[in-house]
């Protein structure tokens, strides 16, 4: 049976099983104590996971493929059908085709930054980069914005990210991963998992001498952001390297065979499933990155032999896993690089490549109540540009906050007051959520 929200967070269901037990002597403030004990249905907490494609990928070999554009242009990739009817893709995305029915393919995604660092910039933020100021990326929000259990991390970047806390303090940074897990294999995260023979009583020793150190130097601290995102990373390290719940969800090892094989053992698929893991234990987000898109030259071998076939392979495995697992409905998922790469083919090397081009691009949204199954935006008939509105990042991003739940349009402050919109220049895209 569907459960409607409301929109303080009680569910109709709830609000007619109050009222029915009203009539039979239950008041206000019993239902208010039967709430706090975790009687009433809430809604479930969101999560997200953000996959960075950092180098720039071809949107015609991809998922804006131009069959009908000159050879200079279309490539040489052919397109292929999904089980969505009339979207095709790369025929190199043949497990991605099979699942479209999970994920939005945005087209005609275009912005001006052509540079990678500020093309980087702009899409983990939803926000162009400016030099007086450093906005902080989706992660560091949401870390702030949504709660986690004390033993967990709310933001991870598996194996690390381009995404930081800009001014909202180190605090709100990722836990970086160092490294991608490993097929089969106990996963060790520096920080969690306990090493060289120590024991969780000999953790928690070293903690208390520390307390007492912190305690009496206090004192001796200003009100310094540094020292609070330091003592604050402190605090957590302790609470999960003494979790055995923080632990195991690290561990991939641990993920039933049956689940585990439909990801393939490289490390981007690996650590698509421990991304499931730690959502489902509740972090909150969690970053992945597969690199190598900045094809100038050799672009298409490059696809087609490495880059392609393993992000179909792990992005299909995700969408798939998460909704094996019920998850998928609230964990909003988006993948992107920083821009595009030109319609025209180069010849700087004997098959020719691409360069940056952020005027078209594609990204994917998937999960958070978003409609999958459909394309929004269209690029023109040589995928040079939008073909009506285009799409930006600052809407995307406000499409993605809207999922989560939090509210695109809040204000935050600097530690110096300055007042700052989360997303100053972007508006929800509704077709998204129709």
């Amino acid at each position: 049976m569907a459960v409607h929200y409301t929109c303080d967070g009680r569910s109709r269901r709830d609000f007619l099983r109050v009222g029915a037990l009203s009539a039979s002597g239950l008041t206000l403030a019993n239902y208010l104590k039967w709430a706090e004990a975790g009687e009433v249905a809430s809604p479930a907490p969101k999560s997200a996971i953000f996959i960075d494609l950092p180098g720039g990928p071809s949107h015609l070999d991809s998922f804006d493929p131009k069959p009908e554009a000159p050879d200079n242009i279309r490539g040489k990739f052919r397109p292929i059908n999904t089980n969505v009817s009339g979207i095709q893709i790369s025929e190199h995305l043949p497990k991605l085709a099979q699942c479209a029915d999970k994920f939005v393919i945005l087209r005609g995604v275009s912005h001006t930054l052509a540079a990678h660092r500020l093309g980087q910039e702009y899409v983990n933020t939803g926000s162009k980069p400016l030099p007086s100021l450093e906005y902080p990326g989706y992660g560091a929000v949401v870390a702030k914005e949504l709660s986690v259990a004390r033993d967990l991390p709310p933001f991870v970047a598996i194996p690390q990210g381009n995404q930081r806390a800009g001014f909202l303090g180190i605090q709100y940074s990722a836990m970086n991963t160092g490294r991608t897990p490993v097929a089969g294999q106990a996963f060790s995260v520096r920080g969690i998992t306990l090493g060289n023979g120590m024991t969780v009583e000999q953790i928690e020793q070293r903690h208390d001498l520390l307390s007492d150190l912190d305690q009496t130097f206090r004192s001796l601290e200003s009100d310094n952001q540094l020292l609070t995102g330091l003592n604050r990373f402190h605090q957590k390290a302790f609470d999960m390297i003494t979790s055995s719940k923080a632990r195991q969800a690290f561990d991939i090892s641990r993920e039933s065979p049956s689940f585990a094989k439909q990801f393939s053992e490289d490390g981007f698929a690996q650590s698509c499933l421990l991304a499931i893991r730690l959502v489902e234990a509740g972090v909150r987000f969690v970053s992945l990155s597969l690199g190598g898109w900045d094809t100038h030259r050799d672009n298409f071998s490059k696809l087609s032999n490495d880059l392609l076939p393993k992000l179909d392979a792990g992005l299909s495995a995700l969408y798939c896993g998460l909704e094996q697992r019920g998850l998928l409905e609230t964990t909003s998922v988006l993948t992107t690089g920083e821009f595009g790469r030109t319609p025209k083919i180069n010849t700087r090397s004997a098959e020719g490549g691409r360069d940056h081009y952020p005027r078209c691009m594609f990204m994917l949204m998937a999960g958070g109540g978003i409609r999958g199954g459909q394309v929004i935006g269209e690029s023109d008939d040589t995928a040079s540009g939008p073909k009506n509105d285009a799409i930006r990042p600052d809407d995307v991003a406000a499409s993605f906050y809207h999922s989560l739940g939090i509210d695109p349009s809040k204000e935050y402050h600097t530690d110096t007051g300055r007042p700052i919109t989360l997303v100053r220049d972007g508006s929800v895209i509704p077709q998204l959520f129709a």
